[in-house]
């Protein structure tokens, strides 16, 4: 028996999927919450494809992806999440979003249900705030593309359980990751160190001390890291680099955070990186 036996996610993008994934192949079932019939049918085409892939390179077997989906469904209304153990939304990083779909969990859900955020900068005092469960509310913070980064980020309130931090804790482990708690602030532990990193790399570019692909090639060589700064952010989706390193600057005034013009340039003209195909670098196919 898993801890949280039945999963609801809210949202269709390509966290609700990568989670959504990674939940099913831990033995949970889940139901993911969809905004349209299209984006619903359009993130169950999506984990399919993920999962076909990983049976094509020898990493699964097809039978157990059969089973996988069997534990897999999708809806448009809000009321069939009424019974999950545990609810995670995945939605926009934007507080008013985030805490309208908070609010319509905390009625909708069971008493009992631990509602988390897969937010990476949004206080999530912020959110336990809006439900008469403050106490059941917490971050799960997977990091993209969860079906293959290892790292969860726990995120503690000032007013969340022991218990509810400790089954959060052992989710993340059913689903093979590696959890660590941290404390409610903007960032946490990994974006609070890796954008200042990222927002940095685009000022270098604003300066002409090199060309993008320069520094991508720079820190991949010279650090080790599995890719560089601009392909990073064409991942992460340029609209959420700006969105968290608004949030970092908000709350902390270091000029580390001040978004690089060119960001935010980039984001007004919809260069959003992969998900729009075209960022700081081009995505045709």
């Amino acid at each position: 028996m898993t801890e949280f036996e039945s999963l609801g996610i809210v949202g269709s993008g390509i966290m609700g999927s990568g989670i959504a994934e990674t939940a099913i192949d831990s033995g949970h079932e889940v139901v993911i919450l969809a905004r349209t019939p299209q984006s619903a049918q359009s993130v169950l085409r999506s984990v399919q494809a993920s999962l076909s892939k990983r049976v094509e390179k020898g990493h699964k077997a097809s039978s157990q992806t059969e089973e996988d989906l069997s534990r897999l469904s999708v809806t448009t209304e809000i009321a069939d999440l009424s019974n999950c153990d545990l609810v995670i939304e995945t939605v926009v990083e934007d507080i008013s979003v985030k805490s309208r779909i908070i609010n319509d969990l905390d009625v909708v859900c069971k008493p009992s249900t631990v509602l988390a955020s897969n937010t990476s900068t949004i206080p999530l005092i912020e959110l336990a705030a809006k439900t008469k469960r403050p106490e059941k509310v917490c971050g799960i913070h997977f990091f993209n593309p969860a079906p293959v980064m290892k790292l969860v980020e726990i995120v503690r309130t000032l007013v969340v359980s022991d218990e509810t931090i400790q089954r959060a804790r052992r989710f993340a482990l059913e689903c093979g990751k590696e959890p660590v708690e941290v404390s409610d602030r903007a960032g946490f532990i990994v974006n609070a160190l890796l954008f200042p990193y990222l927002n940095n790399a685009i000022k270098m570019l604003e300066m002409n001390v090199a060309s993008k692909e320069g520094i991508d090639t720079a820190m991949r060589g010279g650090c080790g890291f599995p890719m560089g700064p601009f392909a990073l952010l064409d991942l992460v989706g340029l609209d959420t680099a700006l969105a968290i390193l608004n949030s970092l600057h908000e709350e902390f005034g270091d000029p580390n955070y001040s978004p690089a013009p060119l960001l935010k340039r980039m984001v007004a003209a919809k260069m959003l990186g992969r998900k729009s195909r075209a960022g700081f670098y081009s995505y045709e196919n």
